[in-house]
C-alpha cells in the first residue's frame, strides 16, 4: 500500500509540472500581449502627433496664403486647466486707402452753409437753368452707378427691342470689384427687365448685359456713351464701362445735371428709375427687386427721375429731378460720407429750397448758396 501511495504522489507531481509550465507560458503570453498593446499605443500617439503636426503645417500654409489674415494665439485657464486657442484676425491690405478720391483731393475741407456731408453738390432750376446751389460742382470725380443713367439713355435712344430675351454670361461677372449679383450666369431676361433692375436696383450684371448686347458689343456701347456725353456738352465726363464699377468713369456735378435733364425726357427712364419695387423673371423664375433710393416711396417727395451710386473711390452718390414747392429742380450729390448721408443731404437741400421759394413755409431769410466757382447758368438739352 505504501508503494502504491508513493507511486500516486510521484504521478501527481509529474502531472502538475506541465500545468505549471503551461501556466508560465500563459503568463509569458500575457506579458507579450501587454508589450504589443503598449507598442500600439505608442504608435497611435506618434501617429496622432504626426497628424497634429501636419494640421499645424496646413494651418500655417493657409495663413501664409492669405496675406490679410493672421492667427493670434491665446492662452486661458478654464476650470484650472490651461487652454490654448487660435483666433483668426483680419486686417486690411496695406495698399488699401479708405479715402475717396474727393477726400484725397481735399474737397472735404470745402465749407458750405448747409453743412452737407457730400463733398460735391449742385442744384439747378430745371426750367430757367438758374444755379441755386453749388459746391465743387466743376470737379470731375468717379460717379459709380450714376453711370447706369447714361447706359439706360443710350439703350432707349438706340431703339433696341426691349422685349428681346438676353442671356447673362460669364462676361457679365464683376471681376473688378467682385460685387455680388442675384442674376446667375445663364439667366435669361428681356432687355426691358434688365433695364428696369439696372436703373431701379443698380444691378451690375444687368447693365453689363445691356452694353454687351449693343450692336458692335461693349466697346461700341462705351463709345456711344462717350459720344452722347459730348453731344450733351458733358466736357468733364468719360466712360469706360456700362455699370460704373470702374473708378475711371468720371464726371462733374454740372455735367451730371445735363444728363439728368436729358434722361428725364424719356418716359421709360423716369418710370423704371422711380419704381418702389418690382417682380421680374429670370429664366421664368420671379425675383423681387427694390429701389436703392428709399425717397421714391415717401409720399412727400415728388421725384421724376433718380439714380444712386457707390464705390469706395466715389463715395455715396445721388442724382435726381424733383418738384419742390412747384419748382422743378435737379439735384446732384457726389462723394457723400455715410450710408444715409446722400438722402439726408437731399432733405437738407429741400428744406433750404422751401425756405427760399416765395411761397415757402420758412420764416427767416435763408443762407446764401455756397459757390466755389462762378455760378453761371447751365445750358440744358432741349
Amino acid at each position: 500500500m505504501l508503494k502504491i501511495a508513493l507511486a500516486a504522489v510521484v504521478s501527481l507531481m509529474f502531472a502538475f509540472q506541465p500545468v505549471q509550465a503551461a501556466g508560465a507560458g500563459a503568463g509569458a503570453g500575457a506579458g507579450a500581449d501587454k508589450t504589443q498593446v503598449a507598442k500600439k499605443k505608442k504608435k497611435t500617439r506618434t501617429v496622432r502627433k504626426t497628424v497634429r503636426a501636419k494640421k499645424r503645417q496646413d494651418l500655417a500654409k493657409t495663413i501664409a496664403a492669405d496675406n490679410r489674415q493672421r492667427m493670434v494665439r491665446r492662452v486661458a485657464m478654464v476650470r484650472g486647466k490651461r487652454v490654448v486657442t487660435y483666433q483668426s484676425v483680419r486686417r486690411a491690405a496695406p495698399s488699401y486707402d479708405p479715402r475717396s478720391l474727393g477726400d484725397i483731393a481735399g474737397l472735404s475741407r470745402t465749407p458750405d452753409p448747409l453743412s452737407l456731408r457730400s463733398n460735391v453738390a449742385f442744384v439747378l432750376d430745371q426750367n430757367s437753368s438758374e444755379v441755386l446751389f453749388e459746391k465743387n460742382a466743376s470737379v470731375a470725380l468717379p460717379i459709380a452707378s450714376i453711370t447706369k443713367l447714361m447706359t439706360g439713355l443710350v439703350v432707349v435712344q438706340a431703339n433696341q427691342d426691349l422685349d428681346e430675351v438676353l442671356r447673362i454670361t460669364d462676361a457679365d461677372v464683376d471681376r473688378h470689384k467682385y460685387s455680388s449679383s442675384r442674376l446667375p450666369v445663364g439667366a435669361r431676361m428681356t432687355r426691358r427687365e434688365l433695364l428696369h433692375i439696372a436703373l431701379m436696383s443698380s444691378e451690375n450684371r444687368a447693365a453689363s448685359a445691356l452694353g454687351r448686347n449693343y450692336p458692335g458689343g461693349i466697346e461700341a456701347f462705351v463709345a456711344a456713351m462717350n459720344a452722347k456725353a459730348r453731344e450733351l456738352g458733358m466736357n468733364d465726363t468719360h466712360y469706360v464701362d456700362a455699370s460704373g464699377l470702374s473708378s475711371r468713369n468720371v464726371s462733374s456735378a454740372r455735367d451730371l445735371a445735363k444728363l439728368v435733364a436729358s434722361a428725364h425726357q424719356e418716359p421709360i427712364l423716369r418710370e423704371y428709375s422711380t419704381t418702389k419695387d418690382s417682380v421680374v423673371k429670370a429664366s421664368g423664375r420671379p425675383m423681387r427687386y427694390a429701389n436703392t433710393n428709399y425717397l421714391v416711396a415717401l409720399p412727400d417727395w415728388n421725384i421724376g427721375i433718380q439714380k444712386t451710386g457707390f464705390i469706395n473711390e466715389a463715395g455715396r452718390c445721388l442724382v435726381m429731378q424733383a418738384m419742390i414747392q412747384g419748382r422743378n429742380v435737379i439735384m446732384v450729390f457726389l462723394d457723400s460720407k455715410g450710408k444715409m448721408s446722400r438722402t439726408a443731404d437731399a432733405g437738407r437741400m429741400r428744406r433750404w429750397l422751401e425756405a427760399v421759394t416765395p411761397d415757402g413755409l420758412g420764416g427767416g431769410a435763408p443762407p446764401a448758396p455756397a459757390v466755389t466757382t462762378a455760378a453761371a447758368p447751365v445750358e440744358l438739352p432741349n
